[in-house]
């Protein structure tokens, strides 16, 4: 059997990239996700023989990140407003002016909302499992979910129409 950081460094290399792209889709900043994730990875490596022997790590891993983030939007020193120019990187088949408006929307909802949105529409996970990450009832993502689209659709307006090619 390997060693316990042997086993976290083999988890952690296999989950970083999925854990920082769900971390970027809630915090809308590159260098807030990179914090968020390595904060996650902090938590997880310090009850790692807990986590190793959970009934999903991966999904633990997902709920430590989700928390993780919550907390930091709770906090005063998470308003500080990030910057508008984001990272360049090479997108095929995606158009960067859809993928940059849809972000910029998402940055504008309430953390959990936001939450909700990429975790159900983004990831496609289903309601109960969102539910389970965030700690919520079933109903309660659902109506949540409802009202961030309803939302969305507002800020948003006839413009992702266009950007669409619709």
């Amino acid at each position: 059997m390997t060693s316990d950081p042997d086993d976290f460094v083999e988890f952690a290399s296999a989950r970083a990239p999925q854990l920082f792209r769900t971390a970027y889709l809630l915090a809308g900043d590159w260098h807030l996700a990179e914090d968020l994730v390595q904060t996650t990875f902090g938590k997880l490596y310090a009850s790692w023989r807990r986590v190793r022997n959970a009934e999903n790590p991966v999904a633990y891993a997902h709920t430590v990140l989700l928390r993780t983030f919550l907390s930091h939007r709770r906090r005063r020193s998470a308003w500080e407003a990030p910057s508008d120019n984001l990272p360049e990187q090479s997108a095929s088949g995606v158009d960067p002016a859809l993928r940059l408006t849809l972000i910029a929307a998402l940055g504008q909802l309430a953390p959990r909302d936001r939450a909700i949105v990429v975790l159900r529409y983004w990831e496609d996970r289903s309601v109960e499992e969102t539910a389970t990450l965030l700690g919520l009832r079933s109903g309660v993502v659902r109506t949540q979910s409802m009202r961030a689209l309803t939302r969305l659709r507002a800020l948003l307006g006839s413009d992702v129409h266009d950007l669409a090619g619709c």
